[in-house]
């Protein structure tokens, strides 16, 4: 019995954790795999919750989105303007044109970049509050997926929605035999 004790010993080693730690050596262990995981799982949960939580806006922030608006509507209606100017008064329209090709060429590049900085900056900025909405909606998802299965749960044909539970009148009057006026009247033509 010595020996192949001595033999279990020089492989496995002594204590009661020493095959568990030779396994291991082998193949990962289950349990700490599961829970490192988990911790990885709840570190990303929270990590995307906070980049997507919603915050209160100030004053300052809406009014800057309200004139950050009317760039876009200026501008369209600027160049309607411009048209119906045309066709109103030709020659006021062509001074103002003649004025506008004196314009260096670099500075028509420097409202080219702005411009596009502007409105490129805006799209991302509303891109990125979209996407924020997109992962608020969906982080509701579950909840909507348990209200519409408790809202199916109270159909009339889903099971035990007539279920009597223990009350033992309404089980007998669910159970017992009523008249039905139509069978009754259809059995009687029948028979006559």
């Amino acid at each position: 019995m010595g020996m192949i004790r001595n033999f279990f010993e020089m492989f496995f080693g002594g204590g009661s954790g020493a095959i568990r730690e030779t396994v291991e050596v082998f193949r990962e262990n289950a349990e700490a795999a599961a829970q490192r995981g988990a911790t990885y799982d709840q570190a990303a949960l929270a990590q995307f919750a906070g980049e997507f939580r919603q915050t209160q806006r100030g004053r300052f922030d809406r009014i800057m989105d309200g004139i950050n608006r009317l760039p876009r509507p200026l501008m369209a209606l600027g160049c309607l303007g411009l048209f119906v100017s045309a066709m109103v008064d030709p020659v006021w329209f062509a001074e103002r044109m003649a004025g506008i090709s004196l314009v260096p060429q670099p500075l028509w590049w420097l409202l080219g970049v702005v411009v596009s900085f502007y409105f490129g900056a805006r799209h991302q900025a509303k891109g990125q509050d979209f996407q924020k909405s997109i992962a608020a909606t969906i982080a509701r998802a579950p909840q909507v997926v348990a209200s519409i299965e408790q809202i199916r749960e109270l159909g009339h044909d889903s099971p035990g929605a007539a279920d009597t539970g223990a009350d033992a009148m309404l089980t007998v009057e669910a159970l017992g035999k009523s008249e039905n006026a139509a069978f009754a009247d259809w059995k009687g033509k029948a028979a006559g």
